[in-house]
This record gives structure tokens, sequence and C-alpha cells, in this order.
């Protein structure tokens, strides 16, 4: 069995997931993970660029810069092959921790704890 990286790797799966969908500078990439979690998960600017630093260094993202207007630069992230392969083991982790969250919570809900 491979290694779980869920719980240590959340961050880096909504990275990860976000980018999935298209190439995002920070902004945008915080401003995702508060409005389509309802404001449920509020993960600091400060944290997502650590988490992007890493996963740079790593070859799952790359970035590159876009000038917007006439003087302003973003700079942007974008999902890399090997990116796309981590965020498919995450989310297959991802799967198997909730599942098995919701199967033993389920279990003492219904009061069948005679398996433990």
């Amino acid at each position: 069995m491979s290694k779980n990286y869920f719980m240590s790797g959340i961050t880096d799966l909504l990275i990860l997931a976000i980018l999935d969908k298209g190439d995002r500078y920070m902004y945008e990439i915080v401003k995702c993970i508060s409005d389509f979690s309802k404001g449920k998960l509020d993960i600091s600017q400060n944290t997502i660029y650590t988490v992007a630093y890493k996963l740079g260094d790593d070859g799952k993202i790359s970035e590159y810069s876009k000038l917007v207007g006439k003087r302003r630069t973003r700079v942007y992230y974008h999902l890399e092959p090997k990116g796309k392969e981590y965020l498919n083991e995450l989310m297959e982790n991802f799967s198997t921790v909730t599942d098995g969250i919701f199967n033993l919570l389920k279990t003492l809900d219904e009061g069948d704890d005679t398996n433990a």
C-alpha cells in the first residue's frame, strides 16, 4: 500500500486541484479556496506560497510571469505532468480516508460496533 499523503497534503491537494482547471496567480488560488469552500477553508496566502514553492521545487508545478496592464506583472502557476500524477494519488488517498471515516461514523451511529 502506498503512503497516505492526505493528512499532510491537504493544501497540496487544493492547489493542484485548482491548477488542474487552469493556470492561476496566487490571489486567485487563495480566493478559490475560500470561495469554493464557502468560507470553511481559509488558508493564508503565506501558507499557499510556502506550499507552491515546495511543489515548484519538486517539479509538480511551474511558474511564469505575464504582463497585465502597462507595468504590472503577475506570476501564474501551471500544473506539470508530475503534479497531475501527484494530484491523482492525493485524490485516491482522499477518497480512501473519507470513505473510511464515513463508514466508521455510520457504523457507530447505527450502534453496530460488534466487530470492534
